[in-house]
């Protein structure tokens, strides 16, 4: 029987089989080649930390509202983006056929059963490896955009995981002459280096992380700060950093009290914009009807087939499925030793 990843309870992964049921007309399967995790969100809901357990977002009011009763969110599905082969297809199905390789927001499992509008078809030009990194991608060219980042400027990128490095290698496409990046973990910030990162910080390595940013640009701050980490005080720092009527983009989605987080200082004095909402799955965006979320798909892709963009290294580590579970252990206690989780089902 086929086998799939599943969060039991907060830090409890598990493999466990299950029964393929047969295809509706619309649908096809897929068998699973490689699939990758989105660290930071996933952190969240692995270590029980989700706000969705006691509140809901109200899609009509925008706002999050207090649950009746606590949520159920376990068994859930973990992984991010899955590329595969489809093995079989519907008697309605349109747009595949056998043999295609596909790709999509599918979890780790050895085999899918999906509407065939779940999934895309995988541009021969894009590898594998390339497929299940389009989500940081589409995620860092939305913060890129949302920031303005312009030629000639400045920028901040705190936390170099996935998204960080994509925007790394975009903020340097827009024209950027300076890119920092911050990041504690020295793999991460090699990486950075390697993508085009101009000079990078360990944040507990230097005394005043802003003040050595400032000393780097005539005392005047950044133009743009991307805050990719997802911890208030890289944010407090982000802020900081940032110059007079600049331009800050928290990315992260926060969760817990705001410790270290200070707008009585430089928030407060220093006149700048926090842009918030550099979430693909927000929509309409400012920039709607123009942009949209195919335009950011669309974008990406072609980035990818021009080699703009480069994965090298990015995947880190690679394990067998079977592997899996210590996998996340890593993730979770051992963040120096990962950059983005991937799966082979070899």
């Amino acid at each position: 029987m086929p086998r799939e990843l599943v969060l039991v309870a907060p830090r409890k992964p598990m493999i466990r089989e299950y029964e393929e049921r047969p295809l509706r007309p619309n649908e096809i399967r897929i068998k699973s080649i490689l699939s990758a995790e989105k660290h930071g969100t996933t952190m969240v809901l692995y270590r029980g930390l989700s706000p969705f357990a006691e509140k809901y977002y109200d899609p009509k009011l925008n706002l999050f509202v207090k649950r009746k009763e606590k949520a159920k969110l376990y068994p859930m599905p973990l992984g991010n983006m899955t590329v595969g082969i489809v093995v079989e297809v519907g008697s309605d199905v349109k747009k595949f056929k056998v043999g295609d390789r596909v790709y999509g927001y599918l979890p780790i499992r050895e085999t899918h059963t999906v509407p065939e509008d779940r999934v895309w078809l995988a541009p021969p030009e894009l590898s594998d490896e390339e497929l299940v990194c389009i989500d940081p991608a589409v995620v860092a060219l939305m913060a890129v955009r949302e920031g303005n980042i312009r030629l000639g400027e400045r920028v901040a990128i705190f936390g170099l995981g996935a998204i960080g490095l994509m925007a790394v290698q975009m903020a340097k496409l827009s024209g950027a002459i300076l890119v920092i990046g911050i990041d504690p973990l020295k793999n991460r910030r090699k990486l950075a280096e390697e993508y085009g990162a101009d000079v990078t910080f360990n944040p507990y390595e230097v005394e005043d992380l802003a003040l050595e940013i400032r000393k780097l640009t005539n005392g005047k701050g950044v133009d743009v700060s991307l805050e990719i980490s997802g911890s208030y005080k890289a944010l407090h720092e982000a802020i900081r950093a940032t110059c007079y009527g600049g331009r800050i983009v928290p990315v992260s989605w926060y969760h817990g009290e705001a410790k270290g987080l200070f707008l009585g200082e430089e928030f407060h004095f220093n006149r700048q914009v926090i842009i918030s909402g550099a979430r693909v799955e927000s929509e309409p965006y400012r920039e709607y009807p123009l942009w949209d979320r195919r335009r950011v798909y669309d974008t990406v892709i072609e980035l990818f087939k021009r080699k703009k963009l480069t994965v090298k290294g990015l995947l880190h580590p690679i394990v067998k499925f079977d592997e899996v579970i210590e996998a996340y252990k890593l993730i979770d206690e051992h963040p120096e030793k990962v950059v983005k989780l991937g799966v082979r089902y070899d």
